[in-house]
């Protein structure tokens, strides 16, 4: 038994842990990678906002052929994108989304609903929430 325990001690005194050395060498490996990757990564997030935008106008268009083809015309602008969850409007059909967080943008703007003549349009003002804008901030609207 005694030769057991000694041959363990000898074993654990060559084994040698890791140098202060190759700590740091690993550290500055991994800040690195997370200098060259994280803007990428938050670039992707901000993308990927704009693309739910744009999915959520061409959502909400295609909710509201879906009011006209019940009700034979489209929301009002008084009615506006409220019209979807509820409405007292003849034939209506709805709701048409489950629920009325749907009617806001990724950026917590509601999307706004305007009605020139027969044409319906449904727009995002972007994450600035004015009109007009680059990249980001740029307008998203379901007639572009």
């Amino acid at each position: 038994m005694w030769h057991f325990k000694k041959n363990m001690r000898e074993a654990a005194k060559d084994e040698a842990g890791y140098t202060l050395l190759e700590l740091l060498v690993v550290l500055v490996i991994v800040t690195l990678i997370v200098g060259i990757a994280g803007p990428m990564v938050i670039r992707q997030f901000e993308t990927a906002k704009s693309n739910t935008a744009r999915i959520g106008v061409n959502r909400l268009m295609t909710d509201l052929e879906l009011f006209r083809v019940d009700t034979g015309r489209w929301p009002t602008e008084e009615e506006d994108l409220d019209a979807l969850i509820s409405s007292d409007a003849t034939g209506w059909n709805g709701p048409y989304l489950p629920k009325a967080s749907m009617l806001d943008d990724p950026w917590g703007n509601k999307y706004l609903y305007t009605l020139d003549g027969d044409v319906p349009e449904v727009r995002s003002l972007g994450r600035d929430g004015v009109e007009d804008g680059e990249g980001e901030d740029a307008d998203i609207s379901s007639k572009d």
